[in-house]
């Protein structure tokens, strides 16, 4: 089967780096530079030309209000070493150019020794001007500018610092989709015996997904930026919670994906009719397991993407995609005992069965990565009486599933006790009936540990062989 060209993603369709259109943006900076220079004009003594405070505030604006607080201080801060350090040389040196020499020299040093990182020039800019016009006058209004500056920069990022979490969500969804398209199309790829370009292919895209994975991480980090000291948060809540939680999962799960990729480009290479993707049988079982974890990986995605919708609409908006998630990682634990019965390999074929185990190894991990238990926990959009979040009301549901009464024990107070009458059981989040909990675990690692003793068996034997 032909695969489609695989096209690395770059990073403005990964990461959205606009959480604003242009002309909101543009918008947004008029207006504070406008506000700035107003403020500015009722100063005494202020001149209808100077435009130091709509100078300070574009400069001071950033995109999250946090960068923006951060952003005014140092500047501030930068300004005002500057000017101190000029009007004390003046004071007592003529201006000559070793002078301004040293003047630049020891206020590069002494904004290094603030730390004011992006600001470091504007401590020796601000002296060099006012040690030239040596007045007092002028360095006291460089402050008060630049204060003034400052204080409209802050205002317009307390009122229009917008939120940049859905520009993370996206890039979060996005990921998914490239690793469950990578899985289905492995899955694809296994109807016939892959060859090992092929399969080299698959590992190097495989690679791909660590920069893809960082640009994610990019976004998400400028997303918890935007949040910080947001008075929005104080309304709506944390809409960024659980996002991290749940890149960390599929990090998790891109390295598992390059394992087994490996494993499967390494049985591609192998010269022997013993090698796991020659065998029909084990392909077809192979490729099931990976579609059902392809579904699983686009279904755990969208419900990332899906979280923090307003109140009385997220349990019902997301209670299928939670559903579908389920269902899959089901079916792929089926598919997988499937599996583990035609991977079960002769001690004696020494050149097959370490990647028979890897095979199994590795699809046990991926799958187990986005089981229920390991979802992210968050936090309820405000008000609290909002309902239960979905990812958290889907692993209370698993947590109930695996507890003591999911074994068959009879409560004759429940309502769907004998006599009366024949009632579905809802989960503890009430959202619905409870699905049967996974109990073909404990029989995959039974055979792999069954594999593993039959495989350490066989190389003691032949070592004590070599000894004899």
């Amino acid at each position: 089967m032909k695969l489609l060209p695989f096209r690395s993603a770059s990073p403005l369709t990964v990461v959205s780096r606009r959480a604003q259109p242009t002309a909101v943006y543009i918008a947004r900076l008029t207006g504070t530079a406008i506000f700035a220079y107003l403020l500015a004009q009722l100063l005494p003594g202020g001149s209808a030309r100077d435009v130091l405070a709509p100078l300070t505030a574009l400069l001071v604006v950033q995109a999250t209000l946090f960068n923006t607080i951060r952003s005014a201080f140092q500047r501030v801060a930068a300004v005002t070493a500057g000017v101190v350090a000029a009007v004390a040389v003046s004071a007592y040196v003529p201006f000559s150019w070793w002078v301004l020499g040293l003047l630049t020299a020891g206020t590069l040093g002494l904004g290094m020794a603030l730390r004011l990182r992006e600001e470091i020039l504007e401590v020796p800019i601000s002296a060099m001007l006012i040690f030239s016009v040596n007045s007092h006058s002028a360095a006291s209004s460089r402050i008060l500018e630049t204060l003034v500056g400052a204080a409209a920069g802050l205002a317009a990022g307390l009122l229009f610092a917008p939120m940049r979490v859905q520009p993370a969500k996206n890039a979060v969804g996005e990921l998914s989709r490239q690793m469950a398209d990578l899985l289905g199309q492995m899955a694809a790829g296994l109807a016939d015996s892959p060859d090992p370009q092929q399969a080299a292919e698959w590992l190097n895209r495989t690679r791909a997904l660590r920069g893809e994975i960082e640009r994610v991480d990019d976004a998400l980090s400028d997303a918890e930026n935007s949040v910080r000291l947001n008075p929005r948060q104080l309304r709506f809540g944390n809409p960024a919670t659980g996002l991290r939680d749940g890149l960390d999962t599929l990090e998790r799960a891109a390295a598992d994906i390059r394992v087994l990729a490996r494993s499967i480009a390494d049985s591609a290479r192998l010269d022997s009719e013993h090698s796991p993707v020659k065998e029909p049988e084990t392909r077809a079982r192979l490729a099931a397991v990976l579609a059902e974890l392809s579904a699983s990986v686009r279904a755990y995605g969208q419900l990332l993407e899906s979280e923090q919708l307003p109140e009385g609409q997220a349990e019902f908006a997301a209670e299928p995609i939670t559903g579908m998630l389920e269902d899959h990682l089901e079916e792929a634990h089926r598919q997988q005992d499937r599996l583990a019965d035609v991977l079960r390999a002769d001690p004696a074929q020494t050149d097959s069965w370490p990647l028979r185990g890897e095979i199994l190894a590795h699809v046990d991990r991926l799958r187990s990565e986005l089981e229920p238990e390991h979802l992210p926990q968050l936090v309820p959009v405000k008000p609290p009486l909002s309902p239960i979040p979905p990812l958290r009301a889907l692993r209370d549901r698993h947590r109930s599933a695996s507890g003591p009464g999911a074994h068959g024990r009879m409560d004759p107070t429940r309502p769907d006790a004998p006599g009366t009458g024949p009632q579905p059981r809802l989960d503890a989040s009430g959202t619905g009936p409870r699905r049967r909990p996974n109990q073909a675990a404990p029989r995959v690692r039974t055979r792999r540990a069954a594999s593993r003793g039959g495989a350490s068996r066989g190389a003691a034997s032949r070592r004590q062989a070599r000894r004899s």
